[in-house]
């Protein structure tokens, strides 16, 4: 039963079976059958198809309103339980971060703590946040304001320095307050938040926006305008310290931030990854 609710509850998030099974690693055969599962338990239509898209009826929407706060705190209590005491951190990460220097950080984290083991789990940084109040992850390292997050412990780690990249990786003339237009984030993402004042102060203007760093550091490389990154992405593509604007000095980074439920924060397993983090995150 409790799978099913879970199905139903994600659905209610990605508004597809497709996705929904994705997110929850089963077939989308296995989605119809548990949402069906349910219907007959409860003798009532729990959602309506619209195109290939899903919605909720009133008695669905009701029951994921119900049903999601116990969820979550059953989750919470297996991860507390359970995963602790094998001593096993479930960990979400932004992408950007562990498709850059979060693996080095994280290698050196588990060489002083061997005996904890990690599990990854990437993610961009809202939806990494949704998973963490949950009760999917433990913990989470993402980006952007701590200060929309007052229900977890958000603890800033690193403040990690943005970068302009010319396009094509010609030479720039640029000077502090120059306005410039650039390619960057889009507007959903955790980062957006923590840098779009402070590209107003530079005089930035966003050009156009993609989905990933990653995809907006290729554009400009590749000539298609300049772009505004966090360094570590830039230099996972190979881009040389020369070839960028740096605007760490002039205030522009990203908040990198340690996450957490509070009860989970206080656990000794996670002060104790905490604490490595800490120590070892300005080493990467």
């Amino acid at each position: 039963m409790i799978e099913n609710l879970e199905t139903l509850v994600m659905l209610s998030k990605t508004g597809t079976m497709l996705e929904a099974g994705t997110q929850l690693k089963v077939s989308q055969s296995a989605v119809s059958k548990r949402i069906a599962a349910l219907e007959h338990y409860y003798d009532r239509k729990l959602i309506e198809r619209q195109g290939r898209r899903v919605v909720l009826t009133p008695h669905g929407q009701r029951l994921v309103e119900r049903v999601t706060p116990l969820i979550s705190e059953l989750r919470h209590v297996f991860l507390e339980d359970n995963t602790l005491r094998q001593g096993k951190i479930i960990l979400g990460v932004s992408e950007a971060i562990l498709a850059s220097w979060g693996p080095r950080l994280f290698a050196r984290v588990r060489a002083e703590l061997p005996e904890i083991e990690l599990e990854f789990h990437s993610q961009r940084s809202p939806v990494l946040l949704d998973r963490l109040r949950s009760g999917e992850y433990m913990v989470g390292l993402c980006t952007g304001s701590e200060d929309a997050d007052t229900d977890l412990v958000s603890e800033v780690v690193r403040l990690e320095p943005m970068v302009i990249l010319p396009s094509g990786l010609s030479e720039l003339d640029y000077s502090p307050g120059m306005p410039l237009s650039v390619i960057t984030i889009e507007s959903r993402s955790g980062a957006w938040r923590s840098i779009e004042e402070d590209m107003k102060r530079l005089n930035l203007t966003r050009a156009t926006s993609l989905e990933s760093f990653f995809t907006v550091a290729q554009m400009a490389i590749a000539g298609f305008g300049h772009a505004l990154v966090p360094a570590g992405v830039a230099r996972t593509l190979g881009v040389k310290e020369a070839s960028m604007v740096r605007l760490d000095h002039l205030g522009m980074n990203r908040p990198v931030r340690f996450v957490a439920r509070k009860s989970m924060f206080t656990q000794q397993l996670v002060q104790s990854f905490y604490r490595s983090l800490q120590t070892h995150i300005a080493a990467v």
